[in-house]
């Protein structure tokens, strides 16, 4: 395929170039940008308007949160229309989500931000709710990983909604005239992470999903949909904010931590016996229904609708008295079997002794062919031998088994697999030199949170045509709060990306400032400013990272607002400043024009 050769939106496009419609809504936003200045008195020509682009970092709901509080104090000094770009991972991405809700949301985004602080303060998504939609994703998907079921039972604790609009509808109910900042949502790659080849970083945004520096991308209607050398064979729906929301933010935690979540969401969502019992019973009755409807009329249906329940009834009970160890489980065989999984597998992240699980080991048989391990078990033995006999009992369990059990099933797998954000891959046996030969190799590709890499989206806007001037980067990180940076300007020397020097004082390592700048010959110019500091928390900087860790329950409508505050004070206190670099870039543009 030729890489300038322009693509229908059935293709994939692989070309240097912005997307047709980004550019167009660009061009309509630097007018806007031009307006602004001008409130913000600095004068230039519409040519010599900078390209702006806000960054917000992950950091769960410390991140969504401060990057709200951020936004509501760049709108109230007269910054936010300055801003051409607005880029997130991970808890970034979740604020992103709930403001773009909201048509033109930041014309009005007082309104908007108290909408979004009662939601976060208020009720969370039901059970039912939360179980209903497990069931949307695992029905209507063609690959089901650990991003659909975190979308579920961790996002929506957060969030505190489920939110089915696609990004495109979000999208469409925005003005073209460039009221907002055009959004950049971005995950990595996880195999080329591991391999440190190819190109990990990946951008969706309203038009287009892809790797930012191969330059290949899908429309996002059509991210997940499968592909063959760079054309749709298979429409797959579109993902759903809830999901990206999922996608994008995955890492609240090191891997042990979100393990031991996972796993105890799981026994959560199927803990109600009776009703998991009744999905089942429920999925058995539509399936013989649909088997009876392909050979049967209306009159015979009906008319066979007693034999059917008391067919259930029978099976049910012959089931329990089933000692063929090849034979469908039961439901509570099955129940029982997967709810000692999860048991097993929690104990042993918890370092408990696995002895009283020993029973479970030596009665079952090792369903690869040999015995199960028996005796006393120590802690490793245990963790080594758990990972393979929970894959040999799951595929053990089949049959007659169905919604919802084989859900549990897949969720157990992708656990002990470690399953994150499986889609098809739309460059899969694609051809010539412009995409590595990594990303063209498998069918399906596996997405996770970019702060797995690097905890802000600086690739994103570092895409050349993107042609950014400055970089205003809100850190919400914990632990190092120059880490981001830092790693920024490395990466990017390995890449030849233009980027300035990064040199930190020491003494600011445990006591950073609120505003750092970072320029350099014929790069972007980079401001820095991390969340906790010596002036918006004189000595309490760690008494405040305590009081908001990553991996900590949803916060309280104070706690939000506590947050909200401090973090405004890092744009209130520096306006002066921004306003300063905003007119350098905008003199840095004009000099090389």
């Amino acid at each position: 395929m030729s890489a300038s050769k322009p693509q229908e939106s059935g293709e994939v496009r692989i070309e240097p170039s912005l997307n047709k419609n980004e550019a167009e809504f660009i061009a309509e936003r630097r007018k806007s940008v031009l307006q602004s200045l001008k409130k913000l008195q600095i004068e230039c020509s519409q040519n010599e308007v900078p390209n702006i682009a806000l960054l917000g970092s992950g950091g769960g709901q410390r991140a969504m949160v401060g990057l709200l509080g951020s936004l509501v104090q760049l709108q109230k000094t007269g910054l936010l229309d300055s801003i051409l770009y607005l880029s997130g991972v991970s808890g970034s991405t979740w604020c992103m989500a709930s403001l773009y809700q909201e048509p033109d949301w930041s014309t009005k985004l007082e309104t908007v931000k108290d909408k979004i602080i009662q939601r976060l303060s208020g009720p969370g998504v039901s059970w039912k709710e939360a179980f209903d939609k497990l069931k949307k994703y695992y029905s209507r998907k063609d690959y089901f990983s650990l991003t659909d079921f975190w979308a579920v039972m961790v996002i929506t604790s957060y969030v505190k909604e489920i939110d089915e609009h696609t990004l495109t509808e979000q999208w469409s109910q925005h003005s073209k005239d460039g009221k907002v900042p055009f959004p950049i949502y971005t995950v990595i790659d996880k195999k080329c992470k591991q391999r440190n080849n190819g190109d990990p970083w990946f951008e969706i945004t309203p038009h287009e999903a892809g790797y930012s520096l191969t330059g290949a991308f899908v429309d996002a209607s059509n991210f997940g949909s499968k592909f063959h050398r760079g054309s749709k064979k298979y429409q797959q729906d579109e993902f759903d904010m809830l999901y990206l929301q999922a996608l994008c933010g995955s890492a609240l935690a090191d891997e042990v931590e979100i393990k031991k979540l996972l796993w105890q969401k799981i026994k959560d969502l199927f803990k109600p016996k009776e009703t998991i019992f009744q999905e089942s019973r429920n999925e058995q009755h539509e399936r013989r229904l649909e088997a009876l409807e392909s050979r049967a009329g209306t009159e015979e249906i009906f008319a066979a609708g007693f034999e059917l329940r008391r067919g259930e009834v029978l099976l049910h009970i012959s089931e329990h008295r089933q000692e063929d160890p090849t034979a469908p489980a039961s439901d509570e065989e099955c129940y029982q079997k997967l709810m000692n999984l999860v048991d097993m597998n929690l104990s042993a992240l918890t370092e408990e002794d696995p002895s009283a699980f020993d029973e479970s080991f030596r009665t079952l048989k090792d369903l690869s062919g040999g015995q199960s391990p028996s005796g006393e078990l120590r802690i490793s033995e245990f963790k080594l031998d758990l990972k393979s006999y929970t894959m040999d009992v799951c595929n053990h369990l089949k049959g007659r088994i169905g919604w919802p059990f084989d859900a549990w099933k897949s969720i157990i797998k992708c656990m002990n697999q470690w399953t994150w954000g499986r889609n098809y891959n739309f460059l899969h046996d694609m051809t010539g030199e412009a995409v590595p030969s990594i990303l063209q190799e498998t069918e399906t590709r596996d997405f996770e949170d970019a702060g797995l890499l690097l905890n802000s989206p600086y690739f994103s806007v570092l895409r050349k045509e993107r042609n950014i001037d400055l970089i205003i980067s809100l850190d919400f990180s914990e632990g190092d709060p120059f880490m981001t940076v830092k790693e920024a300007a490395k990466m990017c020397k390995e890449l030849n990306i233009p980027f300035p020097e990064v040199n930190i004082p020491s003494e600011d390592v445990k006591k950073p400032k609120d505003f750092y700048v970072f320029k350099g010959k014929n790069t972007p110019t980079v401001i820095h400013i991390p969340l906790f500091n010596m002036i918006n928390c004189g000595d309490k900087i760690e008494a405040r990272r305590k009081s908001y860790k990553t991996f900590q329950g949803p916060y309280s409508a104070k706690e939000i607002t506590d947050l909200m505050e401090v973090a405004g004070k890092n744009i209130t206190n520096n306006k002066g400043k921004l306003v300063e670099q905003i007119r350098a870039a905008v003199g840095q543009k004009g000099s090389r024009r």
